[in-house]
């Protein structure tokens, strides 16, 4: 146990001391760009999210560019030149992702001649983008699941067989290119099969249609793009012993006021805040309990040790948060999978993040593409003054989400349960 701990505790310092390791910096732009499953706007979302709220005083702009039915040729929003062109590089990014397949395999055995198409297009969409945007950081995703596994195949290998052979092309581009990579394909098949055996009925919901993952899906895909980037396990991490009232260890945090009078009580600001999530969905539940999200991403410790009661109550903010033993809290409790005040302003933040991305999705594909097009002078006088204030209105709402995102000082206390 002890042997454990230890490992536990040193797995947080190193995560928590290679923060700065992240791959975005301050300024970057991000662009997410590809088919209807980034389209959702969900592991995007999260993804910025994350971001946000792990990394407040940086200033990082996200777009969410992707279009349902895409392919390495293009779609529905247009051929990939124009897509690129229009979606991709009038924002001009410093970062961009890319994932397709899902549509690219057309749903079949793997088909030599379809699959040629998707290297050639993947190539020239890489080949192009790197032209237009020198000095750009690319991340490709290896695609995400068709759901074989709550289902079973519809062909010998099933669907998903012939998307990780795509993933596999993905991958080996990204290595001869220079390129980042991550794999939204395979940790989450490792996590729908826990989910299969743990909750079979729930399970069969997370991929509904097999295709569009939900949004408990989604979550663990962010997560690994989001190890891709090195993104750190810790928001905090706090040891105090409380027969010494001394704080032992602080990490990403600030601790003021420790006073041990009938419990412990102190102040304490941390650097970020948790991620939220929506732990009372039965989905997510099951996902996140099927995956490491919480243990590489939501660390949020709060250790105290030489407590005398057997059990104790801890408030923030005068709030009572939960009950735990003496052990636990000797051990650790992780605050980041409770009520807290910090998770609700982690979801205020999220909330804002939907608001901003939905402004601008709306400008985009609501107003400007269907009306950008028209002969009347009076139109085009108007759609550009509704864009106009449309982006003023999103830069207002991204103002609000950076407001909302920076951490504030709590009042901690724990005391002895009668």
């Amino acid at each position: 146990m002890k042997l454990a701990l230890a490992l536990s505790l040193l797995a947080l310092l190193t995560a928590a001391a290679g923060a700065e390791d992240f791959a975005l910096h301050d300024g970057d732009r991000v662009v997410f760009y590809g088919d209807s499953i980034t389209d959702q706007r969900l592991y995007t979302t999260y993804t910025e999210a994350f971001v946000v709220t792990r990394f407040p005083q940086l200033k990082i702009g996200f777009v969410h560019s992707g279009w349902g039915g895409d392919r390495v040729t293009g779609g529905g929003g247009g051929p990939i030149d124009v897509r690129l062109k229009r979606d991709v590089f009038a924002y001009q990014p410093t970062v961009m992702t890319v994932m397709l397949g899902m549509n690219d395999a057309s749903y079949r055995p793997l088909d030599e001649p379809i699959f040629a198409t998707y290297r050639k297009g993947y190539e020239h969409l890489i080949a192009s983008t790197k032209q237009a945007l020198p000095g750009v950081r690319i991340t490709v995703l290896q695609p995400s699941p068709f759901d074989d596994f709550t289902l079973p195949p519809a062909f010998e290998g099933g669907y998903n067989g012939v998307l990780l052979r795509y993933g596999q092309f993905v991958r080996e581009l990204a290595q001869r290119e220079g390129l980042g990579v991550a794999d939204l394909n395979g940790p989450v098949v490792a996590a729908l099969q826990k989910a299969q055996a743990t909750d079979p009925a729930v399970a069969r919901q997370l991929i509904a249609d097999r295709v569009h993952p939900g949004p408990a899906v989604h979550l663990l895909m962010a997560a690994e793009l989001l190890k891709s980037w090195h993104a750190p396990a810790v928001v905090s991490a706090v040891t105090i012993d409380g027969t010494a009232g001394k704080v032992v260890e602080s990490v990403r945090t600030k601790i003021d006021g420790l006073k041990i009078e009938g419990g412990v009580t102190w102040s304490q600001l941390d650097e970020s805040l948790p991620f939220f999530l929506k732990l009372a969905d039965p989905g997510v539940a099951l996902a996140i309990k099927s995956s490491d999200f919480i243990q590489s991403l939501n660390q949020q410790i709060l250790k105290v040790t030489g407590l005398s009661a057997a059990r104790y109550t801890l408030k923030i903010d005068a709030a009572e948060v939960g009950s735990f033993s003496r052990e636990e809290l000797g051990t650790g409790i992780n605050l980041a999978t409770l009520a807290t005040p910090m998770l609700a302003q982690a979801a205020a933040v999220e909330g804002l993040t939907w608001q901003h991305n939905n402004v601008h999705f709306q400008r985009w594909r609501s107003v400007e593409l269907p009306l950008s097009g028209s002969s009347s002078p009076d139109v085009v006088k108007a759609v550009a003054n509704l864009v106009t204030a449309l982006d003023q209105d999103e830069v207002r709402i991204i103002e609000q989400q950076r407001a909302a995102a920076v951490p504030k000082s709590h009042s901690f206390q724990l005391v002895p349960a009668l």
